[in-house]
């Protein structure tokens, strides 16, 4: 029985109603202790041959344990989260194994307590964070993370909603499986193994699961536009829109495309996002709980070390600053030719393509997440002066602003709005701060950050002078940003710790989301683009 059906009754559990949480959780009290009945005598762990058990009833058992052991660690409910502590006690006091937590909290790479104090000082995040537990039935992982910037995680929330649960061109079961052969692009496990269990929810047959060529040809038809926006999108051309609007009986409509778009974009986006943020799997996930009894040689080191670092770089935050002023003052002074504006992009752009990623092997996707998308030898490549050369997109002639928004809101009712609401609140986002430096105006930096992710995609802003670049932001950084544009699932704990030492953890998370939309934006840009050429 899917853990989902049984929690669909216990949606009280996400009401600000006290008492009917109170009546909820006495649901689950009883159907935990009637699935240990049903299951009979419970084996003796040291007996030489304890009795048979149902597997199936064990399974059952598990998934609803799981299921509470999540709700204890992240409902937003104090008294839920007591309960569900008391109902795993019982549990464990009459001879039934309670699953525990494996790692330390939703992310590998940020200190527990840090992501945890968040909502305890935030009323605005608590609040966010109960609506999202009133709608989904869970707080995930990345939500969590997010909840360092309240303003941005509720445009987030709400849009992922439209996307995902309101009328739209596509059925929900293919938005879910779509999300799938998005987020196994860049063997996101953490997003494929949500959105498999979201689509089995709403009636996904579960035999597309299966691997890619068990899916309709119309599905399988996306694979090279997945493939062609995660990795290179500037080679995405009119004909490869046309041969997915005409397909005769498996064709798409150009409504069902916009949505296709977008939910690709946004999937290769989060799944950088995920591995930038460390995102450990959800708790009542695969990965996320073991009924492992603990023992210790089960600990890693890296685990233990899971702290928040003092790093001795004194004085990083300064310099920064103090171009950043330099740079202004310069900006008085003098404006750079258009000539001499051209050639700084093209330097930089072609100076994007040499910087390293990662010194480690290639990574092999798992059979469990490569069976999702085709062709896994095709990914990102560096270019050289001699290889395949970046064409350059000039937002003069095709931008977010005065194309891609029209195009999206008149196939897609109201969506564009949203898109462009969460585009602006991760560009603009600031408290006036960097590091411990209050009345700071980091506008320059936010900027330098967008333009170098949309150069290294072949994208030019005519009035930006692309030295700054050089200026602001140093290799340690360029690396972890081009991995996490480029390819995310190498990024490591030592790159995240490597950039930025004195930043807070939620001004690096604010980065991954600046990155995160960059990125989206720039795949859109290009995807609408070829739209655009298709129909005119």
């Amino acid at each position: 029985m899917d853990v989902r059906d049984a929690a669909g009754r216990w949606d009280a559990l996400g009401s600000r109603d006290s008492s009917s949480r109170q009546a909820a959780m006495e649901l689950i009290h009883q159907e935990v202790m009637k699935r240990i009945e049903t299951m009979g005598p419970i084996p003796d762990p040291q007996s030489s041959s304890p009795p048979a058990m149902d597997d199936s009833l064990s399974s059952d058992l598990n998934a609803l344990l799981a299921h509470v052991l999540m709700l204890s660690k992240q409902c937003p409910y104090e008294d839920v989260r007591e309960k569900c502590i008391c109902l795993l006690q019982k549990v464990q006091d009459v001879g039934v194994r309670i699953p525990r937590l494996v790692g330390n909290g939703p992310s590998r790479f940020i200190p527990e307590k840090e992501i945890l104090q968040v909502s305890k000082l935030n009323e605005r995040i608590q609040s966010i964070f109960e609506d999202a537990f009133a709608v989904l039935g869970r707080l995930d992982n990345i939500s969590l993370v997010m909840g360092f910037h309240p303003q941005y995680l509720e445009s987030f929330l709400k849009t992922l909603h439209y996307l995902l649960q309101m009328d739209g061109p596509l059925s929900l079961h293919c938005r879910h499986y779509i999300g799938i052969m998005a987020a196994a692009r860049h063997q996101c496990t953490y997003l494929v193994n949500l959105h498999v269990n979201d689509f089995l929810h709403v009636g996904g047959d579960p035999k597309w699961l299966n691997g890619l060529e068990e899916a309709p040809q119309k599905l399988r038809a996306l694979g090279e536009l997945n493939k062609i926006l995660a990795h290179r999108p500037w080679l995405l051309t009119k004909e490869h829109i046309e041969h997915l609007l005409k397909a005769e009986e498996h064709s798409w409509s150009l409504a069902e495309l916009i949505h296709v778009v977008v939910l690709l974009t946004l999937y290769h986006s989060l799944a950088s996002f995920t591995f930038g943020c460390g995102i450990n799997p959800d708790i009542n996930t695969d990965g996320g709980h073991t009924f492992r009894v603990p023992s210790l040689s089960g600990y890693c080191v890296c685990d233990i070390a899971n702290g928040n670092i003092s790093h001795p770089f004194s004085g990083e935050v300064e310099v920064l600053m103090e171009k950043m002023k330099q740079l202004q003052e310069c900006h008085d002074e003098e404006e750079a030719s258009q000539e001499e504006m051209a050639t700084r992009f093209e330097r930089e752009k072609t100076e994007s393509m040499l910087v390293v990623t990662s010194e480690d092997e290639e990574c092999v996707p798992s059979r469990d997440v490569s069976r999702h998308f085709e062709d896994l030898s095709y990914g990102y490549k560096n270019f050289s002066r001699r290889g395949e050369h970046v064409p350059t997109l000039r937002v003069l002639d095709y931008s977010w602003e005065d194309h891609g928004f029209s195009l999206v809101n008149r196939l897609y009712p109201d969506f564009g709005q949203l898109l462009d609401e969460k585009f602006q609140i991760a560009y603009n986002l600031t408290y006036n701060t960097m590091a411990t430096h209050q009345g700071v105006d980091t506008s320059m930096l936010r900027r330098a950050i967008w333009n170098y992710i949309h150069c290294m995609f072949g994208i030019r802003y005519d009035d930006y002078d692309y030295g700054e670049i050089n200026q602001l932001l140093d290799r340690s950084f360029k690396v972890y940003i081009k991995t996490m544009v480029r390819t995310p699932e190498k990024i490591t704990k030592r790159m995240y710790d490597s950039f930025w030492r004195q930043f807070q953890h939620s001004e690096k998370v604010h980065v991954n989301l600046l990155l995160m939309e960059a990125r989206m934006q720039a795949e859109l840009l290009y995807a609408l683009r070829a739209i655009t050429r298709y129909m005119t």
